[in-house]
């Protein structure tokens, strides 16, 4: 198996402080979810519920996003379907051709990013501008995302005012947060008030009434949909919801698990059209219709993109989200690279311990660690095992299934304590790499239960 991961992963970790940082400022977040949820009582029953919701949604998909449609268009959007990320693209182009658009403005749409719409449409001869602020920072730098909810967490705020002062003439060393936040405000609203266009992406689309819902922080999403006559949502299909009932379920965990905040600061719906404007909706499939065919991986469907599975996985917040091959890094991202292209994702299932961390917070109850194990089980067939792994793997079978040789190798083992360094952390002991080796006990553990057996049937006579 491809080691890009591990390659990429050792590269962050050379920067010891920056990997330090991430591996906190995320579990800090992970904190926050957690006493966010200890304060919501029902909290296990509402992972329940959603994740029940979500398995109903997804098993009629046709019966929910045809009532969407239904609805939506008689509110007066209209509404397209886009199989795949290149009938995705193209809509929106045509849309932005037949008005005359070159000026773009988005919001909140990692379908955007999983469909490459930005690079598609500034070969076109369209200004894209991305105004959420951790994307815009990116967008500068010529970076994608690097968390799903925290797009930027990677950096700290000296490079983004470095990055201001060179793009928007901010004051040579300042990186107040404050002063930071009034600059990109400033530079934005120019943007907002001359852009021709505004599209968002979708938290969730509504079945019983049409509606796309955004939940952010910043209300960028509604300063963009605001100014433009012509306004654009896509979402991917796995997106709907039935009803508001259901949607108040989803809305009382995606802030909890994702940023430990009661309630994003804006939860937005889009309905009509701006008067005199059109509004359309995209409806994309992208292969998610496939991943419904799938038994073992059809709960991956149930995600609503929270990041919660970053935020306490350990390998992610020690190897940073640039270290994943898939554009969309942790435990969600592995799964999602396998069920889109296992081929070309398969290096990232080494980015997990299987701890099963992921799978115990995910708001939505997607079994995420169990999810890669299973994934993990295909590499032979794919031909893309590890062969150092495979040999190692044999060695241990042969080792366990002959109790002779199995107990020899425990009695010998307290003899590695003693042994040379340089014996002991070699090429060959992949473990001793950046960590040391534990202490071998003088007594096994089969030393110690036979002992303990011993002792206590003569205290029994």
């Amino acid at each position: 198996m491809s080691t890009k991961h591990a390659e990429a992963a050792a590269k962050f970790l050379k920067r010891r402080n920056m990997a330090a940082w991430h591996n906190e400022t995320l579990w800090m977040v992970r904190a926050k979810r957690d006493k966010m949820s200890r304060e919501v009582p029902e909290w296990e029953e509402l992972r329940r519920k959603a994740c029940e919701l979500k398995l109903y949604s997804n098993s009629h998909l046709e019966e929910l996003l045809t009532e969407f449609e239904r609805n939506a268009t008689a509110n007066g959007a209209i509404v397209h379907w886009a199989k795949d990320a290149g009938e995705y693209r193209n809509i929106i182009y045509d849309i932005l051709r037949q008005h005359g658009v070159t000026r773009f403005v988005k919001s909140k749409s990692m379908l955007s990013e999983e469909c490459e719409l930005n690079p598609f449409l500034t070969g076109k001869g369209i200004d894209v501008v991305e105004t959420d602020l951790g994307e815009r920072i990116l967008q500068l730098m010529h970076l994608p995302p690097s968390h799903v909810v925290m797009p930027a967490i990677h950096l700290k705020r000296a490079q983004v005012a470095s990055l201001f002062e060179k793009e928007m003439g901010a004051e040579p060393g300042n990186s107040d947060p404050t002063y930071l936040t009034h600059v990109a405000r400033k530079n934005l609203r120019h943007l907002f008030l001359n852009a021709e266009a505004a599209m968002t992406g979708a938290n969730f689309a509504v079945a019983s009434t049409g509606d796309i819902v955004v939940c952010t922080n910043e209300g960028n999403a509604d300063m963009g949909t605001s100014c433009p006559k012509l306004n654009i949502a896509a979402f991917g299909l796995e997106k709907i919801v039935p009803d508001m009932e259901a949607l108040g379920v989803f809305t009382r965990l995606l802030a909890r698990s994702g940023t430990g905040q009661p309630a994003t600061a804006y939860t937005s719906h889009y309905r009509l059209p701006r008067e005199g404007g059109e509004y359309h909706i995209i409806i994309v499939d992208n292969g998610r219709s496939a991943i419904l065919s799938d038994p073992d991986h059809i709960k991956t469907l149930n995600c609503i993109r929270c990041g919660a599975c970053m935020n306490t996985c350990p390998v992610y917040r020690r190897s940073g989200g640039y270290s994943y091959t898939y554009f969309i890094p942790g435990p969600i991202g592995i799964n999602l690279g396998m069920a889109h292209d296992p081929e070309k994702y398969c290096d990232n299932l080494s980015a997990c311990s299987l701890c099963l961390s992921c799978s115990n917070v995910c708001p939505v109850q997607v079994d995420l660690g169990e999810q890669i194990y299973k994934w993990r089980q295909r590499l032979s067939a794919m031909g893309k095992a590890n062969k150092e792994k495979r040999r190692i793997s044999a060695g241990m079978k042969f080792l366990m299934e002959r109790p002779m040789l199995f107990n020899a190798a425990l009695w010998a083992a307290p003899l590695v304590n003693i042994l040379p360094r340089s014996m002991v952390y070699s090429q060959l002991n992949a473990w001793g790499k950046g960590r040391e080796m534990p202490k071998f006990a003088g007594e096994s553990f089969n030393e110690m239960w036979k002992r303990n057996k011993v002792q206590g049937k003569e205290e029994k006579k």
